[in-house]
């Protein structure tokens, strides 16, 4: 095993590295060079701030979802649940498919802009389009983890804030957001890391 490991991707890793490192000149400065480039540093900022607005409207929507979800039992609950996390089931390739097919060119939102305005709405191909993909990716991870974690929380606290007179904002302010602290810094590590 350790041979295998050592031949199919320690070696050929090893020599990608330097490569890269030699830069156009040969002299080691290519990862400098990268680092350096206005065009490069600018779709790392455009990356890193796109990661973060996805992390933080799929932790709203599903944060929200979530205990929505785990605190009420309605008829065809379960079947809501498994239609918001249906997107799990899909690679990211699949969700991608599914952004050009309704916001591309020959998508649907391309033909209600034309059918009401006279234009073609086309985003898929833009931040905004990567925007909806990564979000629809990333919300069932967020509500499946908020669900698990409200099983945990202690339901006798929120009635103690309660009787002692706290509204219900000052509740989900300080008892239940607390309480999902952990879940929620987790579920935004992993939304952010696949919005890279």
């Amino acid at each position: 095993a350790m041979a295998v490991l050592l031949a199919f991707w320690l070696l050929p890793l090893t020599h990608l590295i330097l490569l890269g490192a030699q830069g156009t000149e040969g002299n080691g400065s290519g990862y400098w060079q990268v680092l350096s480039s206005a065009q490069y540093l600018g779709s790392l900022a455009q990356t890193c701030l796109l990661a973060l607005v996805v992390t933080l409207v799929a932790l709203l929507i599903g944060g929200i979802s979530g205990v929505f979800l785990a605190r009420n039992h309605f008829f065809g609950r379960s079947a809501l649940v498994a239609l918001l996390t249906f997107p799990l089931a899909f690679p990211g390739v699949v969700v991608g498919f599914l952004v050009i097919l309704l916001a591309g060119r020959q998508g649907i939102f391309a033909a209600l802009g034309l059918e009401l305005a006279g234009e073609r709405w086309v985003f898929a191909y833009s931040l905004i389009g990567l925007f909806f993909g990564y979000l629809y990716f990333s919300i069932p991870r967020v509500i499946l983890t908020v669900m698990a974690a409200c099983e945990s929380l202690d339901r006798s606290l929120e009635e103690a804030a309660h009787s002692l007179g706290a509204g219900h904002w000052r509740v989900v302010c300080d008892v239940i957001v607390p309480g999902l602290a952990p879940a929620l810094v987790s579920c935004g590590a992993i939304c952010f890391a696949t919005s890279m």
